[in-house]
């Protein structure tokens, strides 16, 4: 154990308390957080703690913590820090987080966090200064990380709303004249054409199930599924996990992802269809291979389009309405590969797609050079923290590296 580090109890370093009731029939809606096992859920008029916080889930969300600077209300879903006991916040937040939280889980038919048991915990904490250091260095990984993920929501929404205004509302060529086409309404000059005569199309490869593995290897794949494909559009890059060595996809060269692809949900559940039709872009080479139910969009054409305008317009309200209503009926929907080909979009005359790519083919390099960078945040992140929090790390061994990556 590290000079000046000491035992205790977690009772004795933060008491964690039940949070509080709210029915939604009760809430009116302002300025406070409420927060339950899963985050921030809702707003509130009034507040029951004040800040700053730690939120675990207690029931729902088990393993999950968060932290606010501000006034909230814990939900009784949840456990709250009640007492730092003069600790640094920030410091039982990361702390926190390096518990095994499924071992105080209760046996019940709806399993529960047992305070009492997480309580007895012991656990080693350095003097406040140490605390507050660890703490500094932590959150500047994760402020960095926050900021290129806002710095991404402000560039993809600058595109889709570049995309609708040209595009959708013709916002630009309003002067010119229009012409009737079985989409409405279109600058002359423009035409119709079905989604293949933009793109190229593949379904994804039938991968035997004997040869995934559950965790990553050298040379190996990860496998590309539904999963990686984000409500409403968008990629989730830690979604299934799920990867095959590369000498088991020899003769697949054509299904090795390349930045630019984008890749399509072809199968979501009636009752909540919340991915189907909805595209990811991918945003590395060669990490990824798509698997079955998913599409494989290359873009493909002389009318100079690029692959921002079709991310795009596959993840537009109009072009997913008309995708979907091509779909067949059950509980589980799917796109037939002909109904994704012959799906109609507008293609603008050449100059307007070069100009459009212009704009925004820079917006998506810099989304993209942000994720990767995150990529590699989080794994620098994900590997200190338990050791900064234990000891077996110690701060000024980490600063020129936290340095250099920030």
């Amino acid at each position: 154990m590290p000079e000046n580090w000491k035992t205790y109890k977690l009772k004795d370093v933060a008491l964690l308390k039940r949070g509080y009731d709210l029915p939604s029939r009760l809430r009116k809606t302002g300025e406070y957080d409420i927060i339950s096992s899963s985050g921030v859920t809702d707003k509130h008029e009034d507040y029951k703690i004040k800040g700053p916080g730690v939120v675990t889930g207690r029931y729902g969300t088990i393993g999950r913590v968060f932290y606010t600077d501000s006034n909230f209300w814990p939900l009784n879903t949840s456990l709250y820090v009640q007492d730092f006991k003069g600790n640094d916040p920030k410091f039982i937040y990361f702390l926190l987080q390096t518990l095994n939280w499924n071992k105080y889980s209760t046996k019940s038919a709806v399993p529960g966090v047992d305070r009492n048991e997480v309580h007895q915990e012991q656990i080693i904490v350095p003097e406040l200064a140490e605390q507050k250091s660890i703490a500094s260095i932590l959150s500047a990984l994760d402020d960095k990380i926050e900021l290129n993920l806002q710095m991404n929501k402000i560039l993809e929404e600058m595109a889709m709303a570049l995309y609708k205004h040209w595009f959708v509302d013709f916002g630009p060529f309003q002067d010119g004249e229009f012409v009737e086409s079985e989409l409405g309404e279109i600058p002359k000059g423009w035409k119709v054409k079905a989604l293949e005569d933009i793109i190229k199309f593949s379904n994804g490869y039938a991968f035997k199930s004997k040869q995934l593995l559950k965790e990553e290897e050298p040379n190996c794949f990860h496998i590309f599924k539904m999963g990686h494909i984000l409500k409403g559009g968008g990629l989730k890059a830690d979604g299934t996990k799920s990867w095959i060595k590369k000498e088991d996809c020899e003769g697949l060269d054509k299904f090795i992802l390349k930045t630019g692809d984008i890749l399509m949900s072809m199968t979501d559940m009636k009752d909540n269809m919340t991915i189907l039709g909805h595209t990811a872009l991918m945003n590395e080479d060669d990490k990824f291979i798509v698997n079955q139910r998913v599409g494989l969009l290359r873009v493909a054409n002389n009318y100079g389009i690029d692959y921002p305008y079709v991310f795009l317009l596959t993840n537009s309200s109009d072009f997913i309405q008309r995708l979907r209503s091509q779909a067949n009926s059950g509980v589980q929907v799917n796109l037939s590969t002909s109904a994704i080909k012959s799906a109609k979009t507008v293609v603008p005359e050449k100059e307007v797609n070069i100009e459009f790519n212009n704009i925004t083919l820079p917006y998506y390099k810099t989304i993209n050079q942000n994720a990767i960078e995150n990529q590699t945040l989080t794994q620098l992140r994900d590997t200190l923290l338990p050791k900064l929090i234990s000891g077996e790390v110690r701060v000024k061994d980490v600063e020129k590296t936290i340095t250099e990556v920030l």
